[in-house]
């Protein structure tokens, strides 16, 4: 009871402190300069995919129109946590202020654009399943039209997901500062509350649940696509489909293992600094490799690289 009276009593939080990550200065300098190499290298490289598929008519293409929406995804991920992690590597204090709302906003963008990546990737696996498995139909199947209706989908489906969780997180009141993390993540904001989360909990389990969902369609995408690929009669067609299958097949193990490893459990129960450090493989390592791993080993986009980078 003097518990409650004492939360009650407590100003309420206009302000938060993000801890990041306990290091010495000589090693914050290291990483520092690391995760800014990293980040620079994402966005050049999402930008430079952007403007490769828009600049060339050849890549106007259903694929190569997910994967622009992809590397577009992607920059507004890592510019979602990564300037934050930055600032605390430079920060000299026991931690990085951040205003409630811009936490606030941190978080909704934050789940957004990684709801909207996974819901991207399922959209992508079918894509090339279609590909893949039913070459002769594939055209007649994914038009323009429908192309640009599942992107729509994509964001759509990815706001509808996280609306009533964000709202209800925005009207909650917090009474204390600290937060174990180096950006506005669900569980951490939640233990900072006042009030009781036990539904809102419940409710954000919905977008997990769609996580699940949007897994399965990608793994059973991919179990048919291996299928495909025994069938094909030639050693070096075959070698080549798996190559690009693994590779796709890594990024997708890399982003939906640390998300469900993360997110698949009540928030009293989490560990949030083996959270801290896993979620660097999805904020920071998936928008770095993603460019490499689905766009940049293409041939056609080899082959475009090589005319207009006679370098290269």
């Amino acid at each position: 009871m003097s518990d409650t009276l004492d939360i009650r009593n407590m100003t309420t939080v206009t302000e938060f402190i993000l801890l990041g990550f306990s290091l010495l200065p000589h090693f914050k300098i290291l990483f520092f300069c690391l995760v800014t190499f990293t980040y620079v290298c994402t966005i050049m490289g999402n930008v430079f995919i952007i403007a490769l598929v828009l600049l060339n008519k050849r890549l106007h293409q259903p694929m190569y129109l997910f994967l622009c929406n992809l590397a577009l995804i992607d920059i507004c991920f890592i510019n979602t946590t990564v300037p934050n992690l930055l600032k605390s590597f430079l920060f000299l204090g026991d931690g990085l202020p951040i205003s409630l709302v811009s936490c606030l906003a941190q978080l909704c963008s934050f789940f957004l654009t990684g709801t909207a990546e996974f819901f991207l990737l399922a959209v992508m696996s079918a894509d090339r399943y279609l590909a893949i498995c039913h070459p002769l139909r594939y055209s007649a199947v994914m038009q323009r039209l429908l192309c640009v209706q599942l992107i729509a989908g994509v964001w759509m489906g990815s706001f509808i997901s996280i609306f009533v969780p964000a709202l209800l997180i925005i009207r909650l009141e917090f009474c204390f500062k600290k937060i174990d993390h180096f950006f506005c993540d669900v569980g951490p904001v939640l233990q900072n509350s006042c009030t009781e989360t036990t539904t809102i909990e419940m409710l954000a389990f919905a977008p997990s649940s769609l996580l699940y969902m949007s897994f399965l369609i990608t793994f059973i995408s991919y179990c048919n696509i291996v299928k495909a690929v025994l069938k094909i009669n030639s050693e070096e067609g075959r070698g080549r489909v798996f190559s690009t299958c693994s590779s796709h097949g890594l990024v997708v193990c890399i982003a939906y293992g640390t998300c469900i490893f993360m997110y698949s459990q009540p928030v009293s129960l989490k560990g949030f600094d083996l959270n801290k450090k896993v979620s660097i493989l999805n904020t920071i390592i998936v928008p770095l490799i993603n460019p490499f791993i689905y766009t940049l080993r293409n041939e056609n986009v080899k082959e475009i690289i090589k005319k207009r980078l006679p370098l290269c």
